[in-house]
């Protein structure tokens, strides 16, 4: 919560202080007006309510003009902080000046809000004042201080931190944080040495793990190059947190988009010496995965050699949690030249190695890898065959006539491979292979394969009705299995699979009428309205005719209609329903949509069996509605 009001606090001031800027950059005499009249309301009896927004209006219309005025609000407990908010976008020395003088009368709550507002302008003058804060009987105030202090970040804060960081006073965490802020400061002000030796500081003081973890990172970061051994030696800490700390400090130095070539190789030299020498323990193992991991981030954008090399050393003997990960890394940092080795382990016995492989060359970025999977496909034997053909399906290389060729494969790892990877990459005018497989499968695996693989691909045919053409003419081939080709209508969608679906709800085959009013009563088109009623007002048996009108009152209840198709379907649906509770049905959706035209068709409901007394109800609400008055 605490963190939630700070980013709150923060978000406000970058609005106010943005349009600080814009009013000074509007018509001067305009904007002097403007913050005139705020200061008349300060100066008049108006209500402390309407003083608290005047004050906020002047952080955007304020100059140094409106510094007493301000300044004169710092000790009213309730609107001293809307006082600051204005004092602190002011330019000029006034307003720094104000805040200070006023910090030698304040105390309490009041005193800690006027340090804050110091630290925020970063008033250098303020510095001795805050020195002797650091000591004030008041923990706030001393805590406040040192966070001021440290956001002034001159060489003089620096000093005043360090002592008060030796003897312990205020509170010597919240005195280290202070100083790893000023040490920011003072690195970002060309101070580097200065900086360093603040976070040195920190890192070695009598303060929290935490702080001194916070220390170290920026204690590394400042020295750049130089600071490697002391990444390395958190690396090496027995302590988790520092540990931890060294990771998260890895990630930035020497980053891609900021990236010093010298600095970045010499980082990840550090860290691939770390994995090589990783103990063979369950803790060893686990730095060394977490190692992998931030060298594949690293790296993501292409890795030096060095890395590479390393990772397909580490995949390939040793704990099996370190080669996982560094199999999985060369996903993110290897070329085409990893793809041999990762394809050797992708034949190991092992199933979890063989899937991180088949995994890695799967995201490996760049054309030279789909090039050497196409050579290594051509002259493949059947025991690299099926991993290679996954992995054209994996990373959808359009080489389909060679696939193609593979279905009937003697080999039924093979045909599986070959069959799943054409969901992904099978064009039009081969999709009759999947269809054909799913028609007659040489055994039961090879039947899902092919059903999962022809849905794939079916659903992302750009020409929806000649795909579903095709798999019209297998449905009326003997011994298909054509409820579950109708299924893949289903998912198609199109005028042609819509017809096709409502042929086999009229057909004489229950499990295909079954099968087809199941999936008309989802359709995701309004086009499906007609074969629905159809279907709910010829079906002689009656056993699917209650599924038929209640996919038809569905699409007039959830689609986007006009006003009059959708009352002409209400109308329509009222005709064919033989149960008062379908009829109720259909006049909850004139309620729900009323207008001219639903109003007429509820008032003929008013003379139909069971529902006279909601279609009656349904009237009165829908009239009251239409003559309610805007607005």
């Amino acid at each position: 919560m605490r963190r939630e009001r700070k980013l709150v606090g923060l978000a406000m001031a970058a609005v106010l202080l943005g349009g600080a800027a814009f009013a000074r950059s509007q018509d001067v005499a305009t904007t002097q007006s403007r913050e005139q009249e705020l200061l008349a309301v300060l100066r008049s009896e108006t209500p402390e309510s309407e003083k608290a927004i005047t004050c906020k209006l002047l952080a955007i219309y304020g100059s140094p003009a409106a510094v007493g005025d301000l300044a004169a609000l710092l000790g009213n407990e309730r609107l001293a902080s809307w006082a600051r908010i204005a004092l602190e976008p002011i330019p000029g020395p006034e307003a720094d000046a104000a805040l200070r003088n006023a910090s030698e009368s304040l105390a309490g709550r009041l005193l800690v809000g006027v340090i804050n507002s110091i630290g925020v302008r970063g008033d250098a003058a303020a510095v001795g004042l805050l020195g002797k804060r650091l000591a004030d009987t008041d923990p706030a105030v001393a805590t406040a201080a040192a966070a001021a202090l440290g956001k002034i970040g001159t060489p003089e804060s620096a000093a005043r931190l360090t002592r008060a960081l030796a003897t312990g006073t205020p509170d010597r965490d919240a005195v280290a944080e202070a100083c790893v802020i000023c040490a920011e400061g003072l690195l970002a002000a060309g101070l580097r040495t200065e900086a360093v030796a603040l976070a040195d500081a920190v890192r070695t003081a009598a303060v929290s793990e935490q702080r001194q973890a916070e220390g170290a990172r920026f204690a590394v970061l400042a020295r750049g190059g130089e600071g490697i051994p002391l990444l390395v030696e958190l690396l090496r800490s027995p302590s988790k947190r520092l540990f931890n700390m060294a990771l998260f400090t890895a990630r930035e130095v020497g980053i891609p988009g900021r990236r010093d070539a010298t600095l970045a190789e010499a980082v990840d030299l550090a860290l691939v010496r770390e994995v090589v020498a990783a103990k063979p323990t369950e803790v060893g193992a686990e730095r060394a995965m977490l190692m992998i991991d931030v060298l594949a981030d690293r790296n993501s954008d292409g890795a030096g050699k060095v890395v590479q090399l390393a990772m397909l050393d580490a995949a390939a003997a040793g704990a099996k949690p370190i080669r996982l990960a560094a199999i999985r890394a060369l996903g993110w940092v290897g070329d085409a030249a990893v793809v041999p080795r990762l394809l050797t382990i992708a034949a190991d016995p092992e199933p979890e190695f063989a899937v991180a492989a088949r995994e890695a060359i799967g995201v490996l970025p760049g054309e030279a890898v789909d090039r050497e999977i196409i050579t290594r496909l051509k002259a493949a034997n059947p025991t690299t065959l099926p991993t290679l053909v996954s992995l054209v399906g994996d990373r959808r290389i359009g080489v389909v006539a060679d696939v193609v060729l593979l279905v009937d494969h003697g080999d039924a790892a093979v045909r599986l491979a070959a069959i799943e990877a054409l969901g992904a990459i099978v064009d039009l005018p081969n999709l009759d292979v999947l269809v054909r497989k799913v028609a007659a499968p040489l055994d039961e695996a090879e039947g899902v394969a092919a059903t999962a693989a022809l849905k794939e691909a079916a659903v992302r045919m750009a020409d929806r009705d000649a795909c579903a053409e095709k798999i019209t003419a297998a449905v009326a081939a003997a011994g298909a299995p054509k409820a579950v080709l109708l299924e893949i209508l289903g998912d198609v969608g199109g005028a042609r699979a819509l017809a096709a679906v409502g042929a086999a709800a009229k057909s004489g085959d229950v499990e295909l009428q079954d099968t087809a009013t199941r999936l008309l009563g989802k359709w995701m088109t309004a086009d499906a309205a007609p074969v629905l009623l159809d279907l709910a007002t010829s079906d002689a048996s009656g056993a699917f005719r209650g599924r038929a009108l209640k996919g038809y009152v569905r699409i007039a209840r959830q689609f986007v209609l006009p006003d009059g198709e959708r009352a002409e379907m209400c109308r329509k649906a009222l005709a064919a329903a033989g149960e008062p509770a379908d009829r109720k049905a259909v006049i909850k959706i004139l309620v729900r949509y009323p207008s001219a035209a639903t109003l007429a068709v509820a008032k003929e409901a008013v003379a139909l069996p069971g529902v006279e007394s909601e279609a009656t109800a349904a009237v009165a609400g829908i009239e009251a509605t239409l003559t309610k008055p805007a607005g």
